[in-house]
């Protein structure tokens, strides 16, 4: 009886890594707003394996999961988002559109739900990408160059990112699952390839390598949709 709670337990972990970065970063402490965006996506991630694995996959659980997605995914990126943008204080409007990731976000979960090309693969970027994106950046001014991250920690180069991912994660771009069904290189060398490069990006610029891991992601599923 037990175990028939255990994924939406660790549903319920995901959104209290939500609320608890949200808390931290309208502190001002952006970098733990962050890493609750990590931590909740790992209990993203098992829940859903660990209801797969327990045969109890549930309508409930499903719109759980989107519900604590949204404040996971979409509310608390998009607070980190509109912390950095409004730190110049001449900003008074602009930092809100932050806040396109929870509007964006909740169509996006709202036509997953209800889409079912999307049980083997995904059309438009998953909120989850969205938000480990936009992770990165309250780390930028300590990994990279003075004048790189300036460029990035922009009010207009922010303002552009939430424009960039609100329209990717609506868009009806194919993108493939990292779903391995099975472990030959023919059919999986471009996910062989995604991993491996990731892997080598986050050796040599560690955190700030996650947006360009996901625009990587973003090319290498296009480029396996035209030579299908």
């Amino acid at each position: 009886m037990v175990t028939k709670h255990i994924p939406n337990f660790l549903t319920l972990c995901n959104l209290s890594c939500g609320c608890l970065g949200i808390v931290f970063s309208f502190k001002g402490d952006l970098q733990t707003g962050a890493v609750m965006i990590w931590a909740g996506a790992m209990f993203d991630f098992f829940d859903g394996f660990a209801a797969r694995m327990l045969k109890k996959l549930s309508p409930i659980g499903k719109d759980l999961d989107s519900l604590a997605d949204l404040i996971t995914f979409c509310f608390l990126p998009g607070t980190i988002l509109y912390m950095m943008i409004g730190q110049n204080p001449e900003y008074q409007i602009l930092p809100f559109t932050g806040y396109m990731l929870v509007v964006f976000g909740a169509l996006r979960l709202a036509k997953f739900n209800n889409d079912t090309r999307q049980s083997e693969s995904f059309y438009g970027l998953p909120v989850p990408a969205a938000a480990i994106f936009v992770s990165a950046y309250p780390y930028f001014n300590m990994e990279l160059l003075p004048g790189f991250a300036s460029f990035i920690t922009n009010p207009y180069t922010l303002i552009g990112t939430a424009v960039l991912l609100s329209m990717l994660m609506v868009s009806d771009i194919k993108l493939m699952s990292l779903k391995f069904k099975s472990f030959g290189f023919t059919k999986n060398w471009l996910r062989y390839l995604l991993l491996i490069l990731s892997f080598l990006l986050i050796i040599l610029f560690k955190i700030p390598a996650l947006p360009v891991i996901i625009l990587v992601y973003v090319v290498f599923s296009i480029t396996l949709n035209i030579s299908e």
